[in-house]
């Protein structure tokens, strides 16, 4: 599914961004005191995922006498409820979420980010509220084209592709590694709430059953029911990233540059990440028929690198898997029926149930003969 959806914000037509410069030139100038003779170049508008509009913006500045030309990434808040649901009370806004995450994780030094430069709270600077960070440039393993058909990934030899994996899971491991309440996000976590799989399960069935809204999504409530009857005991909460996945990593070079998106951060035991990246690996092979080229571990082999990096026993991931495909499963509806509501779909549309999300959970379904 391509995630080439138009946000419904300030930007939707580059032409528009004219307005924008000068303001947010005002503000950037503020944010950086040691710059001169700043200029703001023309807004870049590049494929953006389902939360955020993701804007480059070409800069050219004088910083200790010296003429710099740059680039910031600037993500704007759509006007529309988030995408994802609420952790704790409060934290709807997806932009602040993101940019709080990124500020605490930096500090910790545990996982590469572009650098975090500002928030912007006040809709009357751009519209909606904003962040920016340092443009990090490099190569992706996308979702539309698939990795597995095409780009870097896709383009490297086996033994490179090997490499490649193996530095991505590496990151997934290391996030794991940071102490939730050493690093400050105990504001992820509702007053008085167990941050538990069964707390995860709670949010997203709340959330599925919302968007649903008179809908029957078989396999959703079966995925529900199954989850719910067999609850994980004694996990340890973890800072968990929401939305582990190659495609959220940046590379340069072969080379780790980046990793990115925190809107879904939460604090759940790390399982559920492990699971999410399994999930999502199904989604890109079986769910949509495509081969896995020479090179990329198998599922099995993915659960046991990670076991490696992180010194742990290998997994088994097929809970996770399921709560994974609940999860996305309910978050294409919400992406379906945002689309609904801005006209770019009817309302009879049946993408909400026919999706590689759905595909992915119904096949895991069958796998545990629980349909």
């Amino acid at each position: 599914m391509s995630d080439d959806i138009a946000s419904a914000n300030p930007l939707d037509h580059t032409s528009d961004d004219e307005a924008l410069r000068a303001p947010f030139r005002d503000w950037l100038a503020e944010k950086w005191p040691d710059v001169a003779d700043l200029d703001v170049g023309a807004f870049e508008v590049p494929k953006s995922g389902y939360s955020a509009k993701t804007v480059f913006v070409p800069l050219s500045y004088t910083r200790d006498g010296e003429r710099v030309d740059d680039k910031v990434c600037l993500r704007i808040e759509s006007p529309e409820p988030a995408i994802y649901p609420q952790q704790a009370p409060g934290l709807d806004v997806e932009i602040e979420i993101q940019f709080r995450s990124m500020e605490l994780l930096d500090a910790t030094g545990k996982v590469p980010l572009a650098k975090p430069i500002g928030y912007e709270p006040d809709p009357a600077v751009l519209g909606q509220p904003f962040f920016v960070m340092e443009f990090a440039g490099g190569d992706v393993m996308t979702e539309d084209p698939a990795y597995t058909q095409a780009g870097f990934f896709f383009e490297a030899t086996p033994d490179v592709r090997r490499q490649i994996y193996r530095r991505a899971m590496q990151q997934m491991v290391d996030f794991h590694t940071v102490d939730w309440q050493d690093a400050g996000f105990d504001w992820l976590v509702a007053p008085g709430v167990e941050p538990s799989v069964e707390r995860q399960i709670d949010v997203w069935e709340s959330y599925g059953r919302r968007e649903l809204g008179d809908r029957v999504h078989e396999d959703f409530e079966i995925g529900v029911e199954w989850l719910r009857k067999n609850l994980p005991t004694d996990l340890e909460p973890a800072l968990s990233w929401g939305d582990s996945r190659p495609g959220n990593i940046i590379f340069r070079d072969n080379e780790v540059l980046a990793i990115t998106d925190f809107e879904n951060i939460a604090v759940a035991p790390k399982e559920i990440d492990v699971g999410w990246w399994m999930l999502f690996d199904r989604t890109m092979h079986e769910a949509i028929g495509n081969e896995r080229p020479d090179g990329e571990p198998t599922r099995q082999q993915a659960r046991d690198l990670y076991a490696e990096l992180a010194g742990e026993p290998s997994l088994d991931t097929f809970y996770y898997e399921v709560l994974g495909g609940m999860r996305y499963s309910a978050i294409v509806v919400r992406v379906m029926n945002r689309m609904v509501a801005r006209g770019q779909l009817p309302e009879d549309q049946t993408i909400w149930r026919n999706n590689p999300a759905a595909t992915a959970l119904a096949q895991l379904l069958d796998k545990g003969g629980l349909r």
